[in-house]
């Protein structure tokens, strides 16, 4: 008799809101369960209606050697057809598809494709292939239910349901049979809705009605509520200090409708408002966003170029011996980071030892929970499906919940909390790993990090992308190694850049979430140069930035800087002509902090071996907003006097002392500047370390945090023991007044017939003493007239057929000898238990009932 229960929802509403699934694209729900999985699947099933409009995909772990039976058992709880799925089968809406036993299944447009498994069995972990596939086939539209089940399978397949804005759902633990599996997608994070397995598709309806109304594809981002938007992004920077007013709008306004479907909330106004009664929505729509796309070994073919092509080329560059540093930004859970410390160990396993290198990783993201998982360096065990054997082996410890990475891999890394848009980069860099991250960010805000991408690496370093992003319009920057696989190499630029933009000038000016201001181009600098310069100036002139970089020049000013010798330096003070940068350097000092026009007259400025007088004059620049703080140089040329006679020195010997003093003067000012720019850079190597070491401690506070958790499991196993070996004495006690209510004597012997342990009372057939415990039988004294006693019970270990004889005393009495297997509950013969019987008394009887009917028949014969 099939069960229909009737859904919570009235028959009309329901059906009304299936019927705005469109059927082009329905949804399709990938089911996981395990041990335990029948009852839960029969509970779920119960409540999906028969027009339902949607299909259901079950994986659970089968008997790889046993015939499937469960869709016969599901059809007895659904009024949907129940299909066992065969290669290349289509999904049809108001179906059940079940996997066959022994097999794994994928999906491609709408098609279920079987494989057979690779892995062995107790290793393989179907449920989370199944989900991927379906994740990648179906996108949003894609629904993952975990139900009762043992182990993790399940949990990576809940992630990438969940980077592609699917639906996921996981039984309520308390629940379910078993809750492994719901456990571990739980404590991943990773759980949308929790709720008993009947319970689970009436949330899915109501969820699906909800998107639909919300979620109109044909409307554009800009036809909605902004204003609405920016009060959910203000909500988020007041709750986690974090701005995503620089994320894709797109993007964020995704999440945001995806978490209004889940709460069956209609408009962004009405959630604005959920938002501030409910904080912990604030946190969660935050981990919403920060939904970590990574994996180990993610593209395995450009980690194949990474390893073979670009590290190789790295450390043929640098000397033996050398430290290297890497940075990977937006780590997440921190496979990425560790992939990139096995490629290096790997790739040093063949280097000489005159070459040896080490390299050093800084992990850093935006979400501390994540970083947290990434420091523990704990995976679940399906993890086995990125990695293959011999790195699993090499690399990482087998432990009862999954893997952890080895000692060696997790002291190559640390990792930290960072904000890439509002925090200062890492420096010095030979590899920087930015994957998946730039396409979430607006294409101005992308412009800004990649040439602080391009200052944070060391000349020749490697840029490593993800799949969909590019260097873009930077292609002065780098040059890809690999246009597959996303690989950059450091280029040297030779040209002036524009200004470079550090990460605390990324976010808006003004409070609010205004639109954020251009990056300039070089025309729109130049026409805004020559604005300045027509309205306050006319001489030649020079534009440069608070640390002296030219970054425009008006006019002709080869008679006052010329380029230094070496390698191309465009700052001013370095281009400045003799005489002209002590004054130079001074004028700029006190224009910058006064914040007014300085000038210097009367300076000599010598040019192709003569002098000319020139008047200098530097503005620091506020008006127009988009100059503020950089700084005008003007150059005025003095005209001479004709006919006026240089006036003559009589102190001409005095007049060269003093040059060679300002000369000498010039050049200790050079030495402190270079000083001053190394201390600079020793300042930033200390800022690093000294980040270095908070992580250090963040880790080791964490040790600690593992340390007392471990000691608590500890104090919970010891109770556990403490419990059942009161259990075990309190049946100990049941077994000893059992033998001794019995009055039956018992010796128990191991296989070479040593005495085992043996019951009270012994002492009156065998002159036994606790210290005779592992004597062979045969060397204690007995009052038994039973000198085949330990051949009868060595034949007994051999046929496994008991013995049982009456033996008599020298003292007169009789015993029972029964001899029987010692059987273990593991079914194993290890030795045999012999029972003595007093039947003295029965003997006796029968001897004088003997007796008397041989009187009887004496009297008869007579």
């Amino acid at each position: 008799m099939k069960k229909q229960p009737q859904p919570a929802n009235s028959d009309n509403e329901r059906t009304r809101s299936q019927e705005e699934i469109p059927s082009r694209a329905f949804p399709i729900v990938g089911i996981g369960a395990s041990a335990g999985g029948l009852e839960a699947l029969e509970q779920f099933l119960g409540h999906v209606p028969e027009n339902s409009d949607m299909a259901f995909v079950i994986v659970q772990h089968l008997d790889p050697t046993h015939k499937g039976v469960l869709p016969e058992l599901l059809q007895h709880t659904t009024g949907m057809e129940v299909f066992q799925v065969v290669d290349r089968m289509r999904v049809k809406t108001n179906c059940v598809y079940v996997i066959p036993p022994n097999k794994d299944m994928s999906m491609l447009h709408g098609v279920l494709h079987l494989f057979e498994p690779t892995a062995p069995r107790g290793l393989r972990l179907p449920i989370d292939f199944f989900l991927r596939s379906l994740a990648e086939d179906r996108q949003e539209h894609s629904i993952g239910v975990i139900l009762s089940g043992m182990g993790s399978d399940g949990t990576m397949g809940l992630r990438a349901i969940k980077e592609k804005a699917g639906l996921t759902l996981v039984q309520e633990p308390a629940s379910a049979r078993f809750d492994s599996m719901p456990r571990s997608a739980i404590d991943a994070g990773l759980a949308d809705i929790i709720a008993p397995a009947e319970e689970l598709p009436g949330k899915i309806f109501a969820y699906l009605r909800h998107l639909l109304i919300i979620g109109k594809p044909e409307r554009p981002l800009e036809e909605k509520d902004q204003s609405a938007l920016e009060k959910v992004l203000i909500l988020l920077r007041d709750r986690t200090g974090h701005d995503f007013s620089m994320y894709k709008k797109n993007t964020v306004y995704r999440r945001i409708e995806r978490r209004m479907g889940i709460h069956q909330i209609d408009r962004i106004a009405a959630y604005v408002r959920y938002l501030q009664e409910n904080s912990q929505e604030v946190e969660l729509l935050f981990k919403e966003l920060l939904i970590g796309v990574t994996s180990f070994f993610r593209d395995p073919a450009a980690w194949e170029q990474l390893q073979g092509v670009a590290l190789p080329a790295i450390l043929a560059g640098r000397p033996a011996g050398c430290v290297l540093r890497a940075w990977s930004a937006g780590c997440s859970t921190g496979e990425e980071a560790y992939s990139l410390a096995i490629v290096f160990k790997e790739v040093m396993g063949p280097v000489t030892p005159a070459g040896k290198f080490t390299l050093q990783i800084f992990a850093t993201d935006l979400d501390p929970d994540a970083i947290d998982k990434a420091r523990q360096g704990l995976y679940p065990a399906n993890i086995a499906a990125d990695i293959s054997p011999e790195r699993l082996h090499r690399f990482f410890i087998k432990e009862e919940n999954g893997y952890r990475v080895g000692k060696e891999i997790r002291e190559m890394v640390t990792f930290a909390t960072q904000n890439v848009i509002m925090d200062p980069p890492f420096t010095k860099l030979d590899i920087l790993i930015c994957r998946n991250l730039l396409i979430y960010l607006t294409p101005e805000l992308q412009k800004k990090l990649m040439p602080l991408f391009h200052y944070s690496l060391n000349p020749g370093g490697v840029l490593f992308l993800g799949s969909a992003e590019t260097a873009g319009t930077f292609a002065e920057l780098f040059a890809p190694l690999n246009i597959k696989s996303r690989l950059f190499r450091r280029r040297e630029s030779v040209s002036p850049c524009e200004p470079l933009a550090f990460p605390v000038s990324f976010a808006p000016t003004q409070q609010g979430f205004s639109k954020e201001q251009p990056m300039l181009k070089p025309s729109d600098l130049q026409s805004l140069a020559d604005q300045v310069l027509l309205q306050h100036f006319t001489p030649p002139a020079v534009l440069v930035n608070d640390k002296g970089d030219i970054l425009y020049i008006s006019g002709k000013t080869g008679r006052y800087l010329e380029p230094a010798a070496g390698k191309a330096n465009w700052n001013i003070f370095a281009m400045a002509r003799e005489g002209l940068r002590l004054d130079l350097s001074s004028a700029f000092q006190k224009a910058i902090r006064q914040k007014k026009a300085i000038t210097a007259k009367g300076l000599k400025v010598g040019t192709n071996g003569s002098t000319q007088t020139i008047d200098l004059t530097v503005q620091a620049i506020e008006e127009p907003e988009a100059l503020r703080g950089m700084v005008m140089v003007v150059f005025n040329d003095v005209a001479t006097l004709r006919g006026k006679k240089p006036s003559f020195n009589p102190g001409l010997a005095a007049n060269v002392r003093v040059l060679e003093l300002e000369q000498e003067l010039q050049h200790c000012r050079e030495e402190l500047q270079t000083t001053r720019e190394e201390m600079q850079s020793s300042q930033e190597e200390l800022r690093s370390t000294n980040e270095e070491l908070q992580s250090a401690n963040e880790e080791l506070i964490t040790s600690r945090e593992e340390m007392q958790s471990m000691n608590e499991e500890l104090q919970t196993v010891n109770a556990e023991q403490q419990s059942k070996m009161d259990e075990l004495s309190r049946v100990n006690d049941d077994m000893r007044n059992l033998l001794n209510s019995t009055e039956i004597i018992t010796v128990f012997l191991d296989k070479e017939l040593h005495i085992r342990r043996f019951t009270t009372g012994v002492d009156k057939i065998f002159k036994l003493i606790p210290g005779d415990v592992g004597r062979p039988l045969s060397d204690i004294v007995s009052d038994l007239l039973y000198s085949r006693i330990t051949e009868d019970a060595r034949e007994v270990l051999r046929t496994l057929a008991f013995s049982e004889k009456q033996i008599a005393a020298t003292d007169g009495r009789w015993f029972s000898v029964r001899i029987m297997p010692y059987r273990t509950m593991e079914d194993v013969i290890d030795g045999v238990v012999i029972t003595f019987a007093d039947i003295t008394v029965a003997k006796t009887l029968e001897a004088e009932l003997r007796e008397e009917v041989s009187v009887l028949r004496t009297k008869s014969s007579k």
